[in-house]
């Protein structure tokens, strides 16, 4: 396999930021895997997998050695009378992913639709949308122990997923590589139209029977309206968290913003609509140069051609700076800084 180096990632992160890294490989299988870690280990290097580059915010060259994942394929392993389980490579399109489940009638993955990243990813954050989490529809994953060289199967709770977060984040972070995730998905369809705008846009859709087809056209004409495309505006999706608060510091926030977005999240727990609060401190449409916060969503820092990935960095420190001085709220970055 070739090493290749001192190779522009630009068009392997969504941001589009321009830096370098010293060393570059694709892997397509585990032997392939087991040789680049070598490779690192014999030249001393810090290794970074990379899946779609859609969760990254690339400051700096990279010093080491990233390796992207290409591990491909999709396979029904198993079903029983309630569940079919399906196996999908790491470095599969998790958008990809969900398209071979609608077209075989595979359900829970809809309302996930057009997330960018890779298959493998999606674990690490436990990722996301309309109402409906990673977690919810996994059954197990297999990972790469980079100290063992051993292949290690994780169970729903040994990868202890929490809201944009799991034990790979948190503990394993760096130890272990993911090859391969395979879900629970329904056999009988359970249509989620609660969360977000996806009712109204069934209405708009003229959708009568709903399947899990409008489930998914609907979540992505809803995205495609407000966030933008990577390919046209350089951008990693939502940026930011939505922060979850107590109870106390709920009351003092909704007695003075009435009509603010939140959310009960249990235990006396509320989630606030990170990118409401961004928008009321006036970041909504900010552009500095090339780096900005995008005109239709909040949430969403943007690259507009040449910005630096420290620029963006830096805005959103300003923009964490203003949010917690407004409102008392400590937003985290969703996005993994290199």
């Amino acid at each position: 396999m070739k090493f290749l180096e001192n190779i522009s990632l630009k068009p392997f992160n969504t941001f589009g930021i321009e830096v370098s890294a010293a060393y570059f490989t694709k892997i397509s299988s585990i032997e392939e895997l087991v040789e680049s870690i070598d490779f690192s280990i014999e030249k001393k290097l810090e290794c970074l997998i990379l899946g779609g580059g859609s969760n990254v915010l690339l400051t700096k060259d990279y010093a080491g050695l990233i390796i992207k994942n290409e591990l491909a394929g999709i396979l029904l392993i198993k079903e029983d009378p309630s569940f079919y389980y399906v196996k999908a490579a790491a470095g599969e399109g998790w958008h990809t992913f969900v398209m071979h489940c609608i077209e075989n009638n595979y359900a829970g993955v809809e309302n996930l639709s057009l997330i960018p990243g890779s298959v493998g990813a999606a674990p690490l954050q436990n990722i996301g949308a309309y109402g409906v989490e990673l977690k919810d529809v996994f059954f197990e994953l297999e990972a790469f122990n980079i100290t063992t060289r051993n292949i290690e199967k994780f169970s729903l709770s040994d990868c202890d997923f929490g809201y944009r977060e799991s034990v790979f984040k948190r503990s394993l972070k760096g130890q272990y590589i993911i090859l391969n995730v395979t879900f629970k998905l329904n056999k009988k369809h359970s249509i989620n139209t609660r969360y977000g705008a996806i009712e109204q846009e069934l209405k708009r859709m003229e959708c009568t029977n709903i399947t899990i087809k409008n489930i998914s056209q609907a979540v992505i004409n809803i995205r495609t309206s407000k966030l933008p495309n990577p390919k046209e505006i350089g951008n990693a999706g939502s940026f930011f968290k939505n922060p979850v608060i107590d109870e106390s510091l709920y009351q003092q926030l909704i007695q003075a913003n009435p009509l603010m977005p939140v959310y009960p999240s249990g235990n006396n727990q509320y989630k606030l609509a990170a990118g409401w609060l961004i928008e009321q401190c006036g970041w909504k449409g900010y552009r500095k140069d090339d780096a900005g916060c995008h005109s239709k969503q909040a949430l969403v820092l943007v690259n507009y051609g040449n910005a630096k990935g420290q620029e963006i960095y830096d805005l959103s420190t300003e923009i964490l700076g203003s949010v917690n001085q407004k409102f008392g709220v400590q937003l985290e970055r969703e996005v993994n800084i290199i």
